[in-house]
């Protein structure tokens, strides 16, 4: 029985339905935030909202009973236990910001859709080394942030006046958000210089660090993609030379039984 359940959970209709299940009550939680709806038809998205937690909640006993402890051996299964008993947490429907929670069950599609799980665990596994990148970004901040205090703080203190103020304006120029027009160019206005400070940081920061850190992430998830085609390939393989194995086998089993038939009987 539980065989038959894990077969079902795995067939595609099965993860497409739950799918357009999220999405649907995506859009309900949507809807909620929409006084006129709600008065109009808040009912009818409530009764909607709380048949797609009954969906939910199903999903995952079906799972438990299928997979018993090995369950919890997935991160992903865990995540989706996680994510839908937050909706069943006592009070939910109370407190403003337990219900805004709710919405935290359309993060589930990435569980259900393999090729969003694929972005996220490249990304999980580009974690490592985006982690030295931003060690190196912020020292290459915190040596601008001091740099950028001691040369403008005294003709513009809103922008360079503490070392978090020249961080935070330091990171809308890497953003190049109004970098040129907004900031640089008042600021070579007084200070001729400025633009041997600002060019190299920008070079930096925004045109080698960050492409970097792209660079981890693409290159991380090309990994798992390759990973994931590598374990596709050793299970058709391992299929193919299980079912060459029970081939094998049948037909050795015929020729004994053949050979058998073949035997002349003895006189006596």
């Amino acid at each position: 029985m539980r065989q038959q359940v894990e077969i079902w959970l795995d067939q595609p209709w099965v993860r497409n339905a739950i799918i357009g299940v999220i999405v649907f009550n995506a859009i309900l939680l949507g809807l909620e935030t929409s006084g006129t709806v709600m008065t109009q038809i808040g009912w009818l998205i409530i009764a909607l909202d709380l048949a797609c937690l009954a969906i939910f909640v199903a999903e995952i006993g079906l799972k438990l009973f299928a997979f018993r402890l090995r369950f919890f051996r997935s991160p992903w299964n865990i995540f989706d236990f996680l994510i839908v008993g937050i909706s069943l947490v006592p009070g939910a429907q109370t407190f403003s910001v337990l219900r805004a929670l709710r919405i935290l069950r359309v993060l589930r599609v990435i569980s259900a859709a393999p090729r969003l799980r694929r972005v996220v665990e490249g990304f999980i596994t580009a974690l490592p080394g985006m982690g030295s990148v931003f060690l190196l970004m912020a020292l290459i901040f915190y040596i601008g942030a001091v740099m950028a205090t001691k040369l403008f703080a005294a003709s513009f203190p809103e922008w360079f006046g503490s070392i978090g103020a020249s961080a935070y304006t330091l990171f809308q120029i890497m953003t190049l958000e109004s970098w040129s027009m907004g900031i640089v160019r008042p600021v070579m206005d007084q200070y001729g210089y400025a633009w041997l400070f600002f060019v190299p940081f920008i070079m930096i920061t925004t045109f080698a660090v960050v492409n970097l850190l792209v660079g981890l992430i693409v290159n991380s998830m090309q990994d798992a993609h390759q990973e994931e085609e590598t374990q596709r390939t050793d299970a058709y393989r391992d299929e193919v030379l299980a079912r060459l194995a029970a081939i094998e086998a049948r037909l050795a089993e015929q020729q004994g039984a053949g050979a058998a038939d073949a035997r002349p009987e003895r006189i006596g």
